[in-house]
């Protein structure tokens, strides 16, 4: 019998590629190989461009001397090791940002080599991880970010800010709150929405808060027609970033507000009848537009608006690109010292708003800085809420009508009631028609009103609903003053 028969090229190839990756698999069943020692993994049924376990493995055979391979024996090869790989330990893989040891977190620099910046609670080093920690996965997206700068006395936050167009002080403060926010593996931040006049640099200041996060080659996109696509940009990236807005569709609006706070997809897997794919995601998303027209009430609360303005001098694209990328390793190192700052800052939660873990860390930035953050992201919020307001005529009716309750009372209907009544209230005395997609029936007012709670209790409207004997009901109370609030309007007698 023949050495080849011996020893087939299927475990010649399997034992090679045993001995020098480490397969795993993830929760989703999917399973990866990690050349020993490196910090990056592939999945070994890829085809995609950015290079295969496939080919990186071919490679190695033939540079290591083993032999040339047909498809059929490197097949059935990898066959076995997936196999054998799917009763080992599941473990995470991560794009660009991931959580570590001892309270640490990853930033993937995109490179080669695997180098990779660890934030921990003293400061932060540039190494490359152990693979056991942190598995990195890399698509055509992952650029390659410079290695930050150390040492740098945050001056490159100042260096960032004056590159870019922000009208004021808190548009500022809350883009540093948000990449601070960015570098973090768990805690969901809200999308900034850079808006302002035709010609204030929208689109050039949203691709460099982009690109301290995702390197030089990340850049904005158009939204995509449907949701399918749109996930699977946000699922092959960190930071998804739609340019020029003009229009929100109400799918699209509900596909933002999955990507801010996280979602799972599931679809039927490709060439199976019974199988599916699932994908779950959470990324941080970026916006640009000088008007999308009506926001709905639950994305404006995950929505961070930042104010442009028209620069006074103008800067070719070439001149002001080749100084970004001169100062971005100073920018990165300045931002890394402002997040182990203000990580290790002590400061209260918000119990009141929404995005509670971003509203917190906006107090932990103004505790280290006083840039006062947590007060520029309430007033932002205040203007959405007169925004989806000033966008709907049900919730300016609803408003209307809250002046004629009391403080402290409340009147309760039936939805059909509160129908009539808000619709008498619409058409006044000249009776005028109701307007396109007023509510058409009890249930349809319910559930609108469901949807513009928040909005309603920012100015102080609460709806509840219930069910008595006689059936459900709608509610609608104002609240009385608070003591602290009743204090505070008294004059004030002290010397």
């Amino acid at each position: 019998m023949g050495d080849d028969e011996k020893n087939p090229a299927r475990e010649v190839i399997a034992d090679y590629a045993q001995a020098h990756f480490r397969y795993f698999r993830t929760a989703d069943g999917t399973v990866y190989a990690q050349r020993i020692g490196h910090p990056v993994a592939r999945p070994i049924r890829s085809q995609g461009t950015t290079g295969s376990h496939r080919q990186e493995l071919m490679v190695g055979l033939f540079r290591d001397g083993v032999g040339v391979f047909n498809g059929t024996a490197l097949k059935e090869a990898l066959d076995l090791i997936e196999a054998l790989a799917m009763s080992e330990d599941v473990q995470p893989v991560h794009i660009r940002v991931a959580p570590g040891f001892d309270g640490a977190t990853w930033l993937d620099l995109g490179r080669a080599d695997g180098l990779s910046v660890r934030i921990h609670p003293n400061g932060w080093d540039v190494l490359t991880p152990d693979p056991r920690e942190v598995c990195w996965r890399r698509t055509q997206l992952t650029g390659e970010l410079p290695v930050p700068a150390k040492d740098t006395d945050g001056k490159g936050i100042d260096l960032l800010l004056r590159l870019t167009n922000f009208a004021n002080a808190s548009s500022e403060c809350l883009a540093v709150a948000w990449l601070i926010g960015c570098l973090g593996p768990s805690v969901p931040v809200p999308a900034p929405f850079l808006t302002g006049p035709q010609g204030a640099g929208k689109s050039t200041g949203g691709r460099m808060l982009v690109r301290i996060v995702e390197g030089m080659s990340g850049d904005l996109r158009r939204a995509p027609k449907d949701e399918e696509n749109l996930i699977a940009a946000v699922a092959a990236g960190w930071v998804t970033a739609l340019d020029n807005l003009s229009h929100m569709t109400p799918d699209l609006s509900d596909a933002m507000c999955c990507i801010v706070t996280g979602a799972e997809s599931v679809k039927r897997a490709l060439f199976t009848d019974g199988d599916v794919h699932r994908a779950s995601y959470r990324r941080p998303l970026l916006l640009t537009g000088i008007d999308v027209g009506v926001i709905r009430p639950d994305l404006a609360e995950r929505l961070l608006p930042l104010r442009l303005e028209r620069p006074r001098v103008r800067r070719t694209e070439a001149e002001l690109w080749t100084e970004y990328e001169q100062v971005l390793p100073i920018v990165l190192g300045s931002l890394l010292d402002l997040t182990v700052q203000v990580r290790a800052a002590e400061a209260e939660t918000p119990t009141d708003l929404r995005m509670a873990d971003f509203a917190h860390l906006c107090a932990q930035l103004d505790a280290a800085t006083g840039l006062g953050a947590l007060a520029a992201y309430r007033a932002s919020l205040d203007d959405l809420n007169d925004d989806v307001i000033e966008g709907d005529l049900l919730a300016q009716t609803v408003l209307k009508h809250a002046d004629t309750i009391e403080p402290g009372g409340a009147q309760r209907m039936t939805s059909t009631e509160w129908l009539q009544c808000l619709s008498r209230l619409y058409a006044g005395e000249e009776t005028r028609p109701l307007p396109k997609g007023w509510p058409t029936t009890g249930k349809v007012l319910s559930d609108r009103l469901k949807r513009l709670q928040p909005t309603l209790a920012a100015r102080q409207v609460l709806i509840d609903t219930g069910r008595t004997k006689e059936g459900r009901y709608l509610e609608m109370a104002r609240p009385a003053p608070t003591p602290q609030h009743e204090q505070s309007e008294l004059p004030d007698h002290r010397a």
